[in-house]
């Protein structure tokens, strides 16, 4: 299954996509509902390091991750998602 949303291919509703050539490192097609958003996140120019435990915990702090879980229809969602 493949949905052409304004110009762009997606192999299906909520499913993260690398961006190529755009101002955000990540891009999905978020469906809560009957809402359709499309949504970007993460700084192209950074290097993700969900390796490092230190890295991880800060950013899932700073982020409030766990604490206050955010809409599915949030960029704070997906970014929190990956990590």
């Amino acid at each position: 299954m493949s949905i052409t949303y304004r110009g762009e291919r997606f192999s299906g509703y909520n499913k993260p996509k690398r961006t190529s050539g755009k101002n955000k490192k990540f891009a999905v097609l978020a469906k809560q509902g009957d809402t359709v958003r499309l949504i970007r996140f993460g700084d192209p120019n950074m290097r993700i390091k969900k390796s490092n435990p230190k890295n991880r915990a800060s950013f899932r702090a700073r982020h409030k991750c766990d604490t206050n879980p955010p809409s599915k229809l949030t960029a704070r969602y997906w970014s929190c998602k990956n990590w």
